[in-house]
């Protein structure tokens, strides 16, 4: 698992998410996560604010070239009051151990294998 660095993902949106007004209302969006790598993947969410935003599913498993929907959720907040220009969502990635059941660890990032990131 360490020899091996993690290949690639996609996502759309590729680059950012953006929440428009009105924030008094709770808005969801849909990201897509396609593995583009040759090895299963074990994947996580992070997000700097976890009150106001929201990742379901948080985690998984993905085959190579396969492909899941994950929802984010913003809650409502008052515009102006809050800074938001620090929220930001990773994904967080790294192949799993070879044999290993489809099914997520969070052991697989803690150990000495190499974990690539993505910020929206």
């Amino acid at each position: 698992m360490a020899s091996v660095p993690p290949g690639d993902i996609n996502t759309q949106p590729n680059s950012k998410i953006v929440f428009n007004a009105p924030y008094d209302d709770k808005h969801t969006y849909h990201i897509k996560i396609m593995n583009a790598s040759g090895r299963r993947i074990g994947w996580a969410i992070k997000t700097t604010n976890m009150k106001r935003l929201g990742v379901d599913p948080a985690c998984g498993v993905l085959d190579p070239k396969e492909a899941t929907l994950m929802a984010v959720s913003c809650d409502t907040f008052e515009y102006g009051r809050e800074d938001t220009n620090n929220d930001r969502i990773t994904v967080e990635w790294c192949n799993t151990p070879d044999g290993a059941a489809k099914q997520f660890r969070r052991e697989w990032f803690q150990g000495d294998g190499m974990v690539r990131r993505k910020n929206l």
